[in-house]
C-alpha cells in the first residue's frame, strides 16, 4: 500500500479530532476527540518509518511514549471531568468556571 493512504487515514482522523474539539461542549467527547488526534499522529509516525527507514524502529518507539502519554491523558482526564461532574452535576464544558475569578 502506497504512504499516501496512510497519510489520507491519518489527516481524516486528525481533522475528524479537530472537528470534535472544536464543535463539542462535551468533556468527554473533547477527550475522545484528542484522542482522535493523536491516533492521527500515531499513523504517521509509524507509516514514515516504516516507508522511509524501514531497519529503524524510531517511529514505532515515539508511538510506544504516545500511546502511553495518551493512556496517561486519559486517566487524569476523566479523573477531573468525574470530580467535576460530583460537584456540579454536569459535563457541560460551558458550565466549568472553577478557575474563574
Amino acid at each position: 500500500m502506497p504512504l499516501e493512504f496512510f497519510l489520507m487515514i491519518a489527516a481524516a482522523l486528525f481533522c475528524i479530532g479537530i472537528y470534535g474539539l472544536v464543535i463539542s461542549r462535551n468533556a468527554v467527547r473533547v477527550l475522545m476527540s484528542i484522542e482522535l488526534l493523536l491516533n492521527a499522529v500515531n499513523i504517521n509516525l509509524i507509516s514514515f518509518s516504516n516507508f522511509l527507514d524501514r531497519p529503524a524502529i524510531n517511529g514505532q518507539v515515539f508511538t510506544v511514549f504516545v500511546i502511553t502519554v495518551a493512556a496517561a491523558e486519559a486517566a487524569v482526564g476523566l479523573a477531573i471531568i468525574l470530580s467535576i461532574y460530583r460537584n456540579r452535576d454536569t459535563v457541560d464544558m460551558e458550565q466549568f468556571n472553577l478557575l474563574k475569578w
